[in-house]
């Protein structure tokens, strides 16, 4: 599960996530469900996370979908 956390860590810090052990697996799935992929199917996730990060725009709409969804989830 979330193998590709530790590639996103700036990421969440700049959005102002903070993933911790109560939270991480709400916020796994909720990035499974923005880039519509199978809840632990971790290697497909990351391909679709990297098409997402590619282009600044995919990358700001991928940033905007995660701090809506982090939100509702405690401790974000």
């Amino acid at each position: 599960m979330s193998c590709y956390f530790r590639h996103l860590k700036e990421l969440f810090a700049g959005t102002g996530i903070t993933v911790t052990p109560e939270n991480k697996k709400r916020i796994d799935a909720a990035i499974h469900e923005i880039v519509q992929v199978k809840y632990k199917n971790c290697p497909d996730a990351w391909k679709k996370i990297k098409i997402e990060l590619s282009s600044e725009k995919s990358r700001n709409a991928f940033i905007k979908k995660l701090s809506a969804l982090a939100k509702g989830i405690g401790n974000c």
